[in-house]
């Protein structure tokens, strides 16, 4: 995630049985480039240490100790200001009030203040027991927090160390990695824009258990949307169940067939800036749907095809009617005569971009990590990528994008 690397992040730990989640927390924000400072409450170093902390991020971990070791008047707003974004996790329901009412006691609390004065962002991830954040008293925390511009990650429902259910449980790590990047990408090169995105390969029954599809995983697709995001987008991934982790922030729209894609991306785009069309979507479908599982002593079914909705094709026929519309990205997954198949493609879709992969690769295309793609321009450009990361190549290709909106806008104002 590249929207994490070499930025200051300021973790708070408070006193929660969920502390010991913040340490893969600080574990995978330094994984992804981040600085990462930590100031641990003394109800947290009851549950976890200021040393395991240290040894997951290669930097120094405070505690109150330090608040009163002489560096009150310095320390504090120090580390306040350098940060690019404040994150407590977990955050106790006390931790809570105590923000919510301006206290500072200990050297986490005093900090946050010295942040928020200083305009800092700050991302709260509550952990407490079942009932807890549901109080009034605690709601009313919340509220406070939030009109100050303070932002949630969770809680989530589920079984609590107590044995008890409810609403309440921290986040997992992984999906507060996924709020503190949309807290960090505000503002970005594509910050009020509205992509987008397809991923994944559709499914086209052929009777209630069976179904014609393509080995595409959806992970470029995943990776494009993360892109986005990154990038400060408000994202629509369109996409067939992949099994893969949707990104925190976008909103995920769930298809099958390609005619469920055709309705799901044409209602997007309604409101949309830009369009890119990972998603391999089949060329044919069956004509007549059995509805019944076809039996095997019934003998081989023949099975008559027809041509599936044309996605693509559809858009650009309806583009005049969509005003915001302003790139539109294709792909071309070929195993034979890559670039004049992509070539005819940019042309007959009318589209602003197209990426060309060659899926006979072995190191390339579908079911892999890494992508080689080609990028053919709608002015006659054409750009060679090297073997990258499928999240290298989408954020390669999302820099294009990017350029071709910033085009579109200036041409709009000549």
């Amino acid at each position: 995630m590249a929207v994490f690397k070499q930025k200051h992040l300021l973790l708070g730990v408070t006193g929660s049985i969920a502390a010991y989640k913040a340490a893969e927390l600080a574990s995978r924000l330094t994984q992804q480039g981040a600085l990462v400072d930590v100031i641990l409450t003394p109800a947290a170093e009851k549950f976890i240490t200021p040393l395991t902390f240290q040894s997951v991020t290669g930097r120094r971990a405070y505690t109150d100790a330090d608040l009163w070791g002489g560096e009150a008047h310095v320390l504090h707003v120090g580390l306040g200001r350098a940060a690019d974004l404040l994150l407590i996790a977990p955050c106790t329901a006390n931790t809570l009030a105590r923000l919510a009412h301006g206290l500072a006691d200990n050297l986490l609390t005093v900090t946050a203040l010295a942040a928020g004065g200083a305009g800092t962002p700050i991302l709260l991830a509550p952990a407490m027991d079942a009932g807890m954040y549901e109080h009034p008293a605690t709601q009313a925390s919340v509220r406070a927090l939030r009109e100050r511009g303070v932002e949630f990650a969770g809680p989530a429902a589920g079984r609590m160390a107590s044995g008890l259910s409810g609403l309440g449980r921290m986040l997992e790590p992984v999906e507060i990695l996924g709020h503190a990047r949309l807290a960090l990408a505000r503002g970005g090169p594509l910050a009020g824009r509205h992509l987008v995105i397809t991923a994944g390969g559709t499914q086209e029954p052929i009777d209630p258990v069976r179904y014609l599809t393509n080995r595409s995983s959806g992970k470029q697709g995943y990776a494009l949307a993360l892109a986005a995001l990154e990038a400060g987008a408000q994202v629509t991934l369109v996409t067939h169940p992949t099994g893969l982790g949707a990104p925190v922030g976008a909103q995920v729209v769930e298809v099958r067939t390609a005619q469920e894609m055709l309705e799901a991306v044409l209602g997007a785009l309604e409101n949309a800036d830009g369009l890119i069309m990972a998603a391999a979507v089949a060329d044919f479908r069956v004509k007549r749907v059995s509805g019944h599982k076809l039996k095997k002593q019934d003998g081989i079914p023949q099975i008559e095809l027809e041509a599936a909705p044309d996605v693509l094709g559809a858009v650009a026929r309806l583009r005049p009617g969509f005003s915001r519309l302003k790139v539109v990205v294709g792909f071309a997954a070929e195993s034979q005569d890559l670039l004049e198949n992509a070539a005819a493609k940019l042309a007959s879709k009318q589209l602003d971009l197209i990426a060309a992969n060659d899926i006979s690769a072995v190191d390339a295309g579908f079911a892999v990590e890494t992508n080689r793609l080609t990028l053919l321009f709608a002015d006659g450009r054409r750009e060679a990528l090297p073997l990258m990361g499928k999240d290298e190549a989408a954020e390669a290709l999302l820099e294009r994008v990017t350029a071709l909106m910033e085009t579109y806008a200036r041409s709009r104002t000549l």
